[in-house]
């Protein structure tokens, strides 16, 4: 076995290049003679790092002045009581888009703190195939306080790729999975957060992209540390914030940014989807019931039509140095995520695989 390529939904593998230069800087971070994860998140040298990371990622996404950008502990789930507690004030209800299995944990979470509207988008149909109802058939409320939706379901393999319209309502959205793989128009959005475990960083640190007009508005019961005025008039240190990964996470812009930004990226990761799927429609021995046009880049799950095979693809693809295709308990089958730092090297060692696998075990 020459090389590993992990295929995990999350925490997920970072560049080469990235973990290379930690490895190096581990010990002795910018002559300091020590590791950024022992200095002060106050001192002037980290302070100078971590304003470098939110300009990177600025430049990256094209973020307009009117927004500001919070490094926040917590994860998605975190988020998913952050978001309601911050944006949904007494007397008023949000929208929320269900379309797989963390935007309904994401709706579920939502209703401990307001009134939540769930709107469930998916549809399964006689012959199998799962789609998405298009956005103009959503009967939003106009008058809601916001939108939430989870463009890149990890589980289900599904993502909505057109910006939904929600006629003046704020837009949220949970791009944990799919934040810098693509270009996106960022004024679109009331408020955007991602876990970094996928396309960020390690886990500990989730990002926060929030238009300013939406805050000072948290309701009475929110936790400082979930407060999004609290943590903008603090440019995100009110308390020690997950300093090590904030540093990964400007080591991952860097390494974007030198590949060409975003705009970059989004071609490669067109090509190693088109990639998985040719090889998974060409053959009767796998399949992948998603609607071409919601199928995930991301993260695309397959199953084997003789699903007795199932444990004997899993070993057979770990001796051969790809890892963690073992689909998610609540949906089985198999999974790859091949989020921005997975070469197109890896995919296709997969497809090969995958090939090579199908011819033995007919």
């Amino acid at each position: 076995m020459s090389e590993v390529f992990n295929f995990c939904a999350g925490p997920a593998m970072l560049p080469t290049a990235v973990m290379t230069k930690a490895q190096n800087e581990f010990i002795n971070w910018n002559n300091t003679g020590s590791s950024v994860m022992e200095l002060s998140h106050r001192s002037n040298i980290y302070m100078k790092m971590a304003f470098q990371a939110e300009a990177d990622l600025r430049e990256l996404m094209a973020i307009p002045d009117n927004y500001k950008v919070l490094f926040c502990h917590g994860g998605g789930r975190g988020q998913f009581s952050a978001v309601p507690l911050n944006l949904l004030p007494q007397g008023k209800s949000a929208d929320y888009i269900v379309n797989g299995s963390w935007s309904k944990a994401a709706a579920l979470e939502a209703e401990n703190f307001g009134s939540i509207n769930v709107i469930n988008v998916r549809e399964e149909h006689n012959d199998g195939e799962i789609s998405i109802i298009p956005n103009a058939k959503w009967p939003l409320n106009n008058d809601a306080a916001y939108v939430h939706y989870c463009p890149n379901e990890t589980v289900d393999g599904i993502e909505i790729n057109e910006i939904p319209e929600t006629n003046g309502v704020p837009l949220v959205a949970d791009m944990s999975s799919t934040i810098l793989s693509h270009e996106i128009d960022v004024t679109k959005f009331g408020l955007i957060y991602a876990g970094a475990q996928k396309n960020i960083g390690p886990s500990g640190l989730t990002i926060v992209i929030v238009r300013e007009d939406l805050l000072g508005n948290a309701q009475l019961a929110t936790p400082c540390i979930m407060n999004y005025q609290t943590s903008a008039d603090n440019d995100s240190m009110y308390n020690t914030p997950p300093t090590y990964a904030w540093y990964l996470a400007s080591l991952v812009f860097q390494w974007l940014k030198e590949l060409g930004g975003v705009k970059a990226i989004a071609k490669v990761n067109q090509e190693k989807a088109e990639l998985l799927y040719q090889v998974i429609d060409s053959s009767d021995f796998y399949n992948n019931p998603i609607d071409k046009q919601y199928r995930s880049k991301m993260n695309i799950p397959f199953w084997l039509n003789d699903e007795s095979l199932n444990e004997k693809f899993i070993l057979q693809a770990e001796q051969h140095g790809l890892m963690a295709l073992k689909g998610h308990r609540i949906v089985g089958g198999m999974r790859a995520s091949i989020y921005n730092a997975m070469p197109i090297e890896g995919v296709q060692a997969l497809v090969d695989f995958m090939q090579q696998f199908e011819k033995r075990m007919r």
